[in-house]
């Protein structure tokens, strides 16, 4: 009852203040005691609330009076452009998965799971048993929390073909989540001005980074069985480059695997030139038809610097990654990622810990995998009932995402904007070709909106084909 109370003299007052000019005193606390047959503390109460939205303001020892709103002029932010001078190269606005779309709207776009694929009960429970412990208040390791690093090198090293010495917990650096880790190999291990090998198609956010870094990209082709291991000792051999950045499991965006001899070839190449295979294993839960196979299981004399992420697996909310490296190449990037932030939450880190070492983290992962292929058949069905023209070249064996080719001389910048106009958000190819794209594609996410929508946006992009 105080409480309805409280909402008829707020209300009562806005109304009343509507009319009245600003400095005018508000009724006393007793009129509105005597007007409402409020209480003096649900008056108080409401007196508060006005204050805190900004329309009325308190004098001590003389009253409660109408705030006066100051009048609305134009600001003129025109000096900053020539304080700020050129953009950096690379780093323009948010990428188009980043948005936030309308919720009627058919949003394709997202590089994330729905919620509902999550283990939200895991999640929740972990992060309130961490609240709960000291991890909720003190300091973490600038490498990360023992306990967690022994896992995340424990799951590496259970790929590890017999002969290799396996990772070991003190190679393992947690992270605030893989794109930081990202920022932090490149600057520590490629350099500023200096050449990086990297797919084409490729990860948008590992350009973003290579961006910030100052890192020059050098595109290697890159299709359904990963690169040609040819084309990487040639690139080596010309460019002198120290690095090459690649998704052999689960590309983003193409959902590719690459055979297990092409992952060990391209690692003889790499030991060849004396250089890193800086390997993202983004996708690393996210199997539907294979198994992950990470290439720096191979590896045990440093040449493969291996970053693996939670995020999309666990929640995005546990911003919780892992980069493993060996040598000094591993102390250079701890030593980037402490200047940078430090360290990363430990209350994260124990609510992460505390999810993927439950016994129900495996059941999430198989039922995981299985809401994936559903979807990811379902969204394939659909275009090829709607929109046949939009052609999947090939089929993901894992990942979040569908690689749709558009017809040959398709403008895709149109026809995303004439999808978004009809109500369906994708994102355009563009995006993920570090030089100029090799032909005309979108990339669907079928891990995140309603699946029983798929139809409808297979048909919105089909009838737009049709009239471009």
């Amino acid at each position: 009852m105080s409480q309805d109370s409280s909402a008829r003299i707020v209300e009562g007052v806005r109304a009343w203040i509507a009319s009245a000019s600003p400095g005018a005193r508000v009724p006393s606390n007793r009129a509105l005691t005597a007007e409402y047959g409020a209480s003096p503390v649900t008056v108080q109460k409401a007196m508060r609330q006005l204050v805190r939205l900004g329309l009325v303001e308190s004098r001590p020892g003389a009253g409660t009076f109408v705030r006066a709103v100051p009048a609305a002029r134009s600001v003129d932010y025109g000096w900053q452009t020539a304080a700020l001078g050129t953009p950096p190269s690379g780093l323009g606005g948010l990428s188009s998965t980043q948005r936030t779309v309308a919720p009627d709207a058919i949003g394709l776009h997202s590089g994330y799971p729905a919620a509902d694929l999550l283990p939200e009960r895991l999640v929740r429970q972990a992060l309130v048993r961490a609240a709960r412990s000291d991890a909720a208040l003190t300091r973490s390791p600038a490498a990360g929390l023992p306990e967690l690093q022994a896992w995340f090198a424990g799951e590496l090293a259970s790929s590890a073909p017999p002969g290799v010495v396996p990772a070991s917990t003190r190679d393992a650096l947690i992270i605030s989540g893989s794109q930081s880790g990202l920022s932090s190999i490149f600057r520590a291990v490629v350099g500023v001005g200096q050449p990086l090998l990297i797919e084409s198609p490729s990860y948008w956010g590992a350009m973003l980074a290579a961006a910030q870094a100052g890192v020059v990209l050098v595109p290697i082709p890159s299709g359904p069985d990963g690169p040609d291991p040819d084309d990487v000792e040639r690139a080596f051999a010309q460019t002198g480059a120290r690095a090459f950045y690649a998704q052999p499991t689960f590309a983003n965006p193409t959902g590719a695997q690459w055979p297990i001899a092409t992952g060990q070839a391209v690692l003889e190449a790499v030991r060849r030139h004396g250089a890193f295979l800086i390997e993202d294993d983004w996708a690393h839960d996210l199997g539907i038809d294979t198994e992950p196979r990470p290439v720096a299981a191979s590896d045990d004399d440093g040449h493969v610097v291996y970053l693996r992420s939670l995020t999309k697996s666990a929640s995005p909310a546990l911003r919780v990654a892992a980069v493993i490296a060996r040598g000094p190449a591993r102390d250079r990037i701890l030593a980037d990622r402490a200047a940078e932030s430090m360290y990363v939450s430990g209350l994260l880190q124990a609510a992460a810990l505390d999810v993927v070492t439950q016994p129900a983290w495996r059941t999430h992962l198989r039922g995981f995998r299985e809401h994936l292929r559903v979807r990811r058949d379902l969204l394939i069905s659909s275009l090829a009932a709607h929109a046949p023209s939009a052609r999947v070249e090939s089929v993901p064996v894992g990942g979040l995402n569908l690689w749709v080719r558009l017809p040959d001389g398709a403008d895709v910048g149109q026809v995303v904007r004439e999808c978004e106009v009809r109500g369906l958000i994708i994102a355009p190819g563009s995006e993920w070709f570090p030089a100029e794209p090799s032909g005309s594609y979108v990339r669907l996410n079928y891990a995140n909106a309603d699946p029983a929508r798929f139809p409808e946006a297979a048909d919105i992009l089909g009838a737009v084909l049709a009239g471009s």
